[in-house]
């Protein structure tokens, strides 16, 4: 791989994790559909790098929130939820290895993946647009967190993106939270789902192949856009951080429709 393709994944992962800090996305949102339209790596090479840079800006992000006393995570919501998500994200992973097996033209695995981001993110958009016009609910049964932590971790690790959009309007939604209560809460449950997944794909020997150094070189871009992006997120209101999520989430439509035309 050149240099200047070292460049792009180092650039991918450090502005994609500045903004998943803000934005509490997880970065893989973008990591995974950009890097596909490169078309350098195959579709499972990608998916397990963009869950290791999300996992190492997520566990900053929330490491450095607690020890500064910043945190706004709600443990008695957002611990049921994360040990659903920890649970989806073996099985999301399962189920990602189920329908890679199923296919030998690899890029059509691509495809659904990019076809579900795109559904997902076109609701999301739809729902931030509307979210002032909609009652929101206020969960706290645990099992209940539980159920949705186990959707959310799935859609996580099958996909590949880490946690994404879905994250935020489920907690919008169901937990009546704010823009960046959400995204810390978010930040949170990604970090288990992209735990236990990585832990299942160790395990099951699994591991797809790559570049050590590529690996290195990514997971330094998301710490250290965790740590940009933390800083950014403190100078923002409210406002701000949602305007930048909806741009975001146009974005990752485009890119989605490019990756579908390029994999059929």
């Amino acid at each position: 791989m050149s240099l200047y393709l070292y460049l792009i994944f180092l650039g991918v992962s450090f502005g994609a994790s500045v903004v998943g800090a803000i934005c509490g996305i997880g970065g893989g949102v973008l990591i995974k559909p950009i890097l596909d339209a490169f078309g350098v790596l195959s579709v499972a090479s990608i998916s397990f790098l963009s869950g290791c840079t999300v996992l190492s800006m997520s566990c900053y992000s929330v490491l450095k929130a607690r020890l500064s006393k910043e945190s706004l995570v709600d443990l008695k919501t957002g611990t049921p939820l994360a040990i659903g998500a920890a649970i989806g994200g073996v099985t999301g992973k399962m189920m990602f290895q189920y329908l890679s097996d199923m296919f030998t033209n690899k890029d059509q695995v691509g495809a659904i993946q990019a076809v579900c981001l795109l559904m997902i993110t076109l609701g999301t958009m739809i729902y931030t647009l509307k979210k002032d016009q909609i009652k929101t609910l206020h969960v706290q049964n645990p099992l209940v967190c539980i159920a949705i932590g186990l959707v959310l971790g799935i859609c996580s690790s099958f996909l590949g993106i880490g946690g994404g959009p879905i994250n935020l309007v489920v907690l919008f939604y169901f937990f009546s939270m704010d823009t960046k209560t959400a995204a810390q809460n978010s930040l949170y449950i990604i970090l288990f789902s992209q735990i236990t997944s990585l832990v299942n794909t160790l395990i099951t020997h699994t591991v797809p192949e790559f570049e050590v150094g590529l690996l290195i070189l990514m997971v330094g871009g998301g710490i250290l856009g965790g740590a940009a992006g933390r800083i950014v997120n403190k100078r923002m209101d409210v406002n701000m951080v949602n305007k930048l999520f909806i741009g975001l989430m146009a974005v990752i439509m485009l890119i989605c429709a490019y990756n579908i035309y390029q994999f059929m």
